[in-house]
């Protein structure tokens, strides 16, 4: 399994999680709450968020860096979507 990590600043970061894992909730088995969230997206691919004071943490991973790839386009266009207002930096990094 591949596994990235993106650190994004913000003071929404809970609300930001909360818009995602509810987003994703009608379609997969999301289960969250306002500092942690879980999506099982398809084909073996995951999302795991932390919200914390001031951040938000991203975890992503698929089975193959195509899959990997995808996920994080998708999380992230999501997260930019949702959060318009505000400027964020999204950047990648791979995680153990």
């Amino acid at each position: 399994m591949m596994t990235s990590r993106a650190v994004v600043q913000t003071p929404n970061a809970s609300r930001y999680l909360q818009q995602l894992c509810k987003h994703w909730s009608h379609k997969f088995d999301v289960s969250f709450d306002a500092n942690h969230g879980s999506v099982p997206f398809p084909e073996g691919r995951k999302g795991e968020f932390a919200a914390s004071e001031n951040a938000l943490t991203l975890d992503v991973s698929a089975s193959d860096e195509a899959g990997l790839r995808i996920i994080e386009t998708v999380v992230a266009n999501h997260l930019e979507r949702f959060a318009f207002r505000e400027e964020l930096a999204i950047e990648w990094q791979p995680a153990a």
